[in-house]
């Protein structure tokens, strides 16, 4: 229960984060590709054995990890495009109600079981996660950019699944660090490739703003994902469980969160949410 703990808080943290750069004018897209890298570079700190470079592409996990990768970096892309040309709100919802398609996977790969009160609970998450995201304004969306928020629901969903399925098909418990190594790192790689790409309509500019954001991100994001790991390893609960449990409360203390540090304004709606997220948590965690 600690490591999901611990899970839920770093994640909640990254969206500080996010907020802190518009304040310290951060160009996101170059920060995240850096914190792949320093992600990458902080999970060797905690593998304990000896790395040799030529026997990872020998892994059974390395090719879905390099995969998982390019999912990474394209589900981020996906959430930037959905939260400037959407609203975040919106990208919020599609990210966090995405966690329906883990828990359908726990269901059919692992054969794990869904009790009447827990389906209630995730019933419950779904609610609560969108009260949460509701704002004052209204939010119009064409009918074209409808495909953004439903690729990023299904992204973020896989994301979800192929971390629990790679992790318990291919990957021992003592190289999880490593596997955490070789998905930031791949998730780097393939964020330079698209910006070198794109560098022959916009010139690259080095921003030292940009590298520092991106080196508080990268800690913060391996943790969260190194925490994820281990959560799932755990005895108490079914991944269903652990999935439902981290997104609702990584949207409950990342609002509560805005209320401490930014003085952000919550109307009655985001107070339902936040009691509905309390209660499908209690439900899910103990049903």
């Amino acid at each position: 229960m600690i490591d999901l703990i611990l899970c839920i808080l770093f994640s909640s943290s990254l969206f500080v984060i996010f907020k802190l750069y518009n304040t310290y004018k951060v160009q996101t897209l170059f920060a995240i590709i850096t914190n792949y890298f320093v992600a990458g570079i902080f999970s060797t700190f905690f593998y304990e054995e000896s790395i040799q470079l030529s026997s990872i592409p020998e892994k059974s996990w390395f090719l879905p990890t390099v995969s998982l990768g390019f999912l990474f970096i394209t589900v981020f892309y996906i959430t930037a495009r959905t939260s400037q040309e959407i609203g975040v709100s919106v990208a919020s919802v599609a990210s966090k109600m995405s966690l329906v398609i883990p828990v359908l996977a726990g269901v059919m790969l692992y054969k794990e079981e869904l009790g009447g009160i827990k389906i209630i609970g995730i019933v419950l998450a779904l609610i609560a996660v969108y009260f949460s995201s509701l704002k004052n304004r209204t939010i119009t969306v064409k009918t074209g950019t409808l495909v953004l928020p439903l690729l990023l629901f299904i992204g973020s969903g896989l994301v979800d699944t192929s971390i629990k399925y790679i992790q318990t098909t291919f990957v021992p418990k003592h190289e999880f660090p490593l596997f955490s190594t070789v998905v930031f790192s791949s998730a780097g790689i393939f964020g330079v490739l698209f910006i070198l790409i794109r560098s022959f309509k916009i010139p690259l500019k080095i921003n030292y703003r940009n590298i520092l954001g991106g080196i508080v991100l990268g800690i913060f994001n391996y943790l969260t994902l190194h925490f994820l790991l281990r959560s799932l390893q755990n005895d108490f609960s079914d991944s269903s469980s652990i999935f439902t449990i981290n997104n609702v409360a990584t949207v409950l203390f990342s609002t509560l969160l805005g209320i401490l540090l930014f003085k952000e304004k919550l109307i009655p709606k985001n107070w339902i949410g936040i009691g509905l997220a309390v209660i499908s948590i209690i439900l899910v965690a103990l049903f």
